[in-house]
């Protein structure tokens, strides 16, 4: 080989090397903040880059409350400064129901890099425990088709709502509603599906438990490719 040729061969290699993975869709990454130590209040972030305008974004939820949302509007800005000017906006919030102090547990996580598992059923245990001491849970969602409204009805005849239902509860059978959609909020934009993605959980000083579903919303993204955002179901079982 000659040395023009290795040196062509070189340069393309590296830049295979050095060339960004394909993504096709924008699926948000999660991160639990945690509980105020009632259990009553509950803080997420969802980050990620915007598909399409490439913009770094991170939005801070709180239940109840509405999320406090940073975006970068610049070619190649950097996500951890979205990250950082959401939590610099969210810190009076956080700081007031002390999260940081309460994180609660990640007791379950059913990410979509995990092919193999189910989009709609989830079993778990509330906290870590020798088996005989363990409390088991099974959460069930069915989707269910509702008109199209506002700018979803130029793009889809129909959206996608859920029906959440707690199906085991502490290791006995139950049939609880836990969310029932009549119609979608704007917040969802034009929802396609859903899959239960997680269960924070958090028990306070006297043994009340709080449990979070974060419910990630499939929808209508860039050039028809895939958005997932975050929604969370909050319950508390002993009430």
């Amino acid at each position: 080989m000659s040395l023009r040729a290795a040196i062509a061969a070189a340069v393309l290699i590296a830049e295979v090397i050095a060339a960004p993975p394909a993504i096709a869709g924008d699926y948000a990454s999660l991160q639990p903040i945690g509980f105020s130590s009632d259990g009553k209040v509950f803080g997420f972030e969802e980050y990620g880059i915007q598909d399409g305008s490439g913009f770094p974004y991170s939005s801070i939820s709180f239940l109840p409350g509405a999320p406090v949302r940073a975006r970068v509007e610049e070619d190649n800005g950097a996500l951890p400064r979205a990250r950082r000017d959401a939590h610099r906006r969210a810190a009076p919030l956080i700081d007031a129901y002390r999260l940081l102090d309460t994180p609660g547990l990640l007791a379950a996580y059913n990410p979509v890099t995990e092919p193999d598992t189910a989009d709609h059923r989830l079993r778990y245990d509330a906290f870590p425990a020798d088996p005989p001491f363990r409390k088991t849970y099974e959460l069930q969602l069915e989707e269910k088709s509702l008109a199209a409204e506002g700018i979803c009805k130029d793009l889809l005849k129909d959206v996608k709502g859920f029906r959440l239902v707690m199906t085991e509860k502490a290791g006995k059978p139950v049939s609880e509603v836990l969310q029932d959609d009549s119609r979608i909020p704007e917040s969802r934009r034009c929802p396609t599906g859903y899959r239960i993605g997680g269960v924070v959980t958090h028990v306070d000083d006297d043994g009340v438990q709080a449990h979070v579903v974060m419910v990630l919303v499939k929808s209508l993204g860039f050039e028809g490719t895939t958005d997932g955002r975050w929604i969370a179901v909050p319950f508390w079982p002993g009430r």
